[in-house]
């Protein structure tokens, strides 16, 4: 149920009226007893979420996580074994011993 804000035109009092969308808007001013209140325009509420969290990877595909899996693993290993540093100090080394 959304939180409304009244205004009154006679007097200016403000104030907030906790209704459902169903309900009949306020008509009658609670300070003056008169009836030239008006709905105003708000802003309305904002969105709550609630969990643990929430981020682009909740909601993927498992097929698109497994692609991006196997990419990351490739890289390492072609990184980790060395078989083309010269600085390891292997036969193909250019550099004088």
């Amino acid at each position: 149920m959304p939180t409304y804000e009244y205004e009154c035109r006679a007097c200016g009092h403000a104030f907030e009226k906790f209704q459902s969308m169903s309900a009949a808007p306020v008509k009658v001013c609670p300070a003056c007893g008169r009836r030239k209140v008006k709905r105003l325009l708000g802003a309305g509420a904002g969105i709550i979420f609630k969990g643990s969290g929430f981020y682009a990877t909740d909601y993927r595909n498992n097929k698109s996580s497994e692609h991006s899996n196997k990419n990351a693993g490739n890289k390492g290993a072609s990184q980790s074994d060395g078989s083309g540093d010269k600085s390891s100090g292997g036969q193909d080394s250019d550099w004088p011993s």
